[in-house]
């Protein structure tokens, strides 16, 4: 089922399909924030941070949490308009990939922020991808009890997905996310330009993601998306930014309803039992995090129709979409169906140990919370693995 009506922000982002400009809040009383997106938005980062996070300290420190890569695409520009902001700059560089989503990687923020001096004053900016969010997040919700935080995705993936709703937190054993808190951002700052810097399958990776809002949530926005998944991959659609801010908004009402996902938050994971699973049994080398989840989405549709749950044409809009993005949509012959679902144990909506699934009921509608039989689980994976 579909959470709530649209606000008035929403019916606003309705009206300007092909702004390049957007701007979506998200509400949440005194923790609320605003997600700003527009190209070229790094140049003034550093006044749009220091409107927000004002606080009474000898000394504004911004410690900026970011990889080689990212540091040398889009650092210079981010730390002239912090210092021009009157911020004094620290960096801390992190080595990227989903394998060091670690505690010894938060270990390494800890360490500078304490060898800084950073007090409560300060403010811990995520410039990069999901991982460093995550990471960086992390830090700053758990040193001195939690420091400002704003999060300056330069992926799509990050963009649409980790950046909004404040769940931050590590790897641990053969569980994803196993370690974390919610931390909600001052701020999350989008530049679309960030994106002309980043591989295709990176952008897929981040698509994945912006259908699954339209999957869950969304039927229009499916609609949408779906004839102008190669132009968004390309970056050459006129509902480029539109389709992020509507895709951060989606997951801004359902934040909004459930901050902690003790209930219908918990449709953002669609696809994603399985999609852990098969990245865990990769070791996190071979999909991108969207990859997987893509899979998991392909694996969750066909168990809602092993339930009679999902009807058959959900499946094969999916698939279709899919298919015409180049994203992938079957199981590897290299890992068993039997290490996936062992793996599902350790996902984080387990209870008593079980895997409980998302499943759609229709286009634009879903369902938390199921139960499904080991056999349905394999039933569906083999029927996956004969896609053509």
């Amino acid at each position: 089922m579909r959470s709530g009506k649209l606000s008035s922000q929403s019916r606003s982002l309705v009206r300007s399909k092909t702004s390049a400009e957007q701007t979506v809040v998200v509400d949440l009383a005194e923790r609320s924030y605003d997600i700003l997106i527009k190209p070229g938005l790094l140049g003034r980062i550093g006044e749009e941070i220091s409107a927000r996070t004002t606080r009474n300290s000898a000394e504004r420190t911004a410690v900026v949490v970011t990889n080689p890569k990212v540091d040398l695409y889009h650092g210079p520009a981010v730390y002239a308009s912090l210092e021009s902001s009157g911020f004094r700059v620290v960096k801390v560089l992190l080595t990227a990939g989903e394998a060091y989503k670690t505690l010894n990687t938060v270990k390494r923020i800890y360490k500078t922020l304490h060898s800084e001096a950073v007090d409560r004053g300060g403010v811990v900016v995520a410039l990069g991808g999901g991982v460093i969010g995550d990471v960086a997040g992390f830090a700053a919700a758990t040193y001195n009890r939690g420091i400002d935080l704003v999060q300056v995705p330069t992926t799509l993936l990050a963009q649409v997905d980790s950046s909004v709703g404040g769940k931050t937190g590590v790897n641990f054993g053969q569980g994803k996310n196993l370690i974390g808190s919610f931390h909600q951002p001052k701020l999350v700052t989008i530049d679309t330009d960030t994106l002309k810097s980043l591989p295709m399958r990176e952008r897929r990776s981040g698509l994945v993601e912006m259908v699954k809002y339209g999957l869950i949530y969304d039927p229009d926005f499916f609609a949408l998306l779906s004839p102008e998944i190669l132009k968004l991959l390309r970056l050459n659609s006129p509902y480029l930014g539109y389709a992020i801010a509507r895709a951060c908004e989606i997951k801004a009402r359902i934040v909004e309803q459930d901050e902690t996902e003790s209930g219908i938050r918990a449709i953002l994971n669609f696809g994603h039992t399985i999609g852990h699973a098969l990245e865990a049994a990769t070791k996190y080398r071979v999909y991108r995090h969207g990859e997987a989840i893509a899979v998991g989405i392909v694996t969750a549709c066909l168990i809602g129709e092993e339930l009679s749950i999902t009807p058959p044409e959900c499946t094969s809009a999916v698939v279709g979409l899919f298919r015409t993005a180049d994203f992938p949509t079957t199981i590897p012959a290299s890992v068993s169906s039997e290490e996936l679902i062992r793996l599902t144990a350790w996902d984080k909506k387990t209870v008593g140990g079980e895997a409980r699934y998302v499943l759609l009921d229709a286009l634009g509608s879903a369902n938390h919370g199921h139960r499904v039989d080991t056999s349905v689980v394999r039933d569906a994976i083999s029927r996956q693995r004969q896609l053509e």
